[in-house]
């Protein structure tokens, strides 16, 4: 059976790009707010209680449970009353961002790659267009 691949180009206008490039910006913030809320979780428990640095370590309390998909998406919809700027994105696109953390995650245990990247705004770009196709 023959499989046929057909490639169109958007040509989108410049509201468009507008939109498109507020969309990003949004989604790069939340991966790496996510992100760091994770590592700092991580870098907590790294070491011993009576080893660490006060001054160099980000310490989270011991109760603090880690910071999974499901929790950081309760807390995605609770950031929403304070940063209105999250509400201008469509829901479903912010959870895909942690969803797609979390598959990260995962991979990096399972598969054995290498930790999540923080996203500048040109590998935030890459990532999202490239995962489309």
């Amino acid at each position: 059976m023959l499989t046929l691949t057909y490639e169109y180009k958007a040509k989108p206008t410049k509201e468009q790009i507008h939109v498109i490039e507020h969309t990003l910006d949004v989604c790069r913030k939340v991966w790496n707010f996510a992100l760091r809320e994770r590592k700092d979780w991580l870098n907590s428990r790294s070491c011993q209680v009576n080893a660490c640095s006060l001054t160099s370590e980000y310490i989270v309390p011991a109760n603090e449970p880690y910071p999974n998909y499901n929790t950081q998406a309760k807390s995605l919809t609770l950031a929403k009353v304070q940063y209105p700027e999250l509400k201008t994105v469509n829901a479903q696109v912010l959870q895909q961002v942690l969803r797609k953390l979390e598959t990260a995650f995962i991979d990096m245990k399972r598969k054995g790659m290498g930790f999540p990247r923080f996203k500048n705004r040109y590998r935030m770009r890459y990532d999202c267009l490239s995962s489309v196709g």
